[in-house]
């Protein structure tokens, strides 16, 4: 009994390690998207205000 309640609790630490995992890279991916969104609009305003 208490090796299978063993084995369910590091499944569970596993698959919360993968969804933070997951999470982490897709936060990564955002940032930079909403860098490079921002860096496109700065040079849009530049060139309009010529």
């Amino acid at each position: 009994m208490r090796n299978k309640k063993t084995q369910s609790i590091i499944e569970y630490v596993g698959i919360v390690m993968i969804v933070a995992l997951a999470f982490s890279a897709m936060s990564l991916y955002i940032q930079r998207e909403v860098n490079v969104r921002m860096r496109h609009l700065a040079q849009e305003l530049n060139e309009a205000n010529r």
